[in-house]
């Protein structure tokens, strides 16, 4: 398998697909038409170098996904089909594009971290607290693994309610949709629908993947950190707090460290690598399912539009294996609900 580098995440009704610093949105749109929009993308670490090195970058990249996936799905929640009604107002008034501004953006990232820190980390440091209030149990080591089972735990159940969710349950189709089509190309196969139906929907770069590393990874950083007495005092709530303070404090290590791991999984084949991302790719089976012909279709028009698959097929490595469609427009194209892309 040789590696793409290219990434993407499933929205509403379509697939993200990035290369580089562009990036694409191919959404179904209710008549059967995909739309492609594409965008251009430049990462702060082509400014500030020092944020491109390893175990810096990982955190880095977080945020710039987050942001790009946050531009994403607003852009694609417009082509949700919310009914007759719905149809006939947007007649009326003309379809227009949700656009977020760049201080709504950011306060959507805000809050998104806020919400994932609370709950995934601030939580089990809590409840493992409590624990030991309660028992009396004073171990470094002992504590830092009941801490990340609880932090695992509780991801996922959160993975696994809301997939009971009508339009999760579309989105992990997408999801699978778009893993298939990378699997594709990486395997040496022309995208066309058949080929990518055919592959697998599991990929070791997935960024459920890459949050289970967090998880695991978190517990030996922890387990180290928590062998160094950082207070000693007799209040709880202060030893709550510093124990959490460190826990937001080394983060972003646990982050770059995941990272990494993740891109050497995506470009080895190594028994050993292999082996540690066996449970990453089990937990794609709550995050991925088998998508359906249509939605493979927009997976491939997203592709297509950023990444020229068939320069990558013929071996080349080049510097620039961008699509055809214009770079930065509101709109790179559309095409039917058919043999798109292919």
């Amino acid at each position: 398998m040789k590696n793409s580098g290219i990434g993407g995440q499933a929205v509403m009704e379509g697939v993200m697909m990035r290369n580089r610093n562009r990036y694409a949105v191919a959404c179904r749109k209710p008549d059967g038409e995909i739309v492609v929009d594409v965008k251009e993308t430049h990462s702060i670490s082509e400014k500030y170098r020092f944020l491109g090195w390893p175990f810096l970058r990982g955190a880095v990249n977080l945020i710039e996904s987050m942001v790009i996936g946050i531009k994403a799905l607003t852009y694609s929640a417009d082509f949700i089909d919310d009914g007759e009604d719905d149809k006939k107002a947007k007649e009326k008034k003309g379809k227009q594009e949700t656009v977020m501004t760049p201080a709504a953006i950011a306060l959507t990232v805000i809050l998104s971290l806020a919400l994932t820190i609370a709950l995934f980390f601030f939580l089990p440091v809590f409840i493992t607290g409590l624990i030991e209030s309660l028992t009396g149990w004073d171990s470094p080591v002992a504590t830092s693994v009941i801490e990340g089972i609880l932090r695992m735990v509780i991801f996922i159940a959160y993975v696994a309610s809301i997939s009971l969710m009508p339009d999760i349950k579309r989105v992990y189709r997408y999801h699978g949709a778009e893993h298939k089509s990378i699997n594709c190309i990486e395997h040496g196969l022309p995208l066309t629908v058949e080929n990518a139906r055919n592959s697998s929907k599991e990929h070791k770069r997935c960024g459920t993947s890459f949050l289970l590393l967090v998880m695991v990874i978190s517990i030996l950083v922890f387990s180290v950190v928590n062998c160094f007495p950082l207070y000693e005092g007799d209040s709880a709530a202060i030893k709550l707090l510093v124990r959490f303070g460190t826990r937001l404090l080394l983060l972003p290590l646990v982050a770059g460290i995941s990272y990494e791991f993740l891109k050497l999984a995506g470009r080895s084949d190594n028994k050993i690598v292999n082996a540690i991302s066996r449970p990453g790719l089990w937990m794609q089976a709550l995050t991925t399912k088998e998508p359906d012909d249509a939605m493979l279709e927009c997976a491939i028009a997203s592709i297509n539009a950023v990444f020229d698959w068939k320069a990558f097929l013929n071996g080349d490595n080049g510097n620039d294996l961008s699509g055809s469609a214009e770079t930065g427009g509101d709109s790179a194209g559309q095409c039917g609900s058919s043999g798109c892309g292919l």
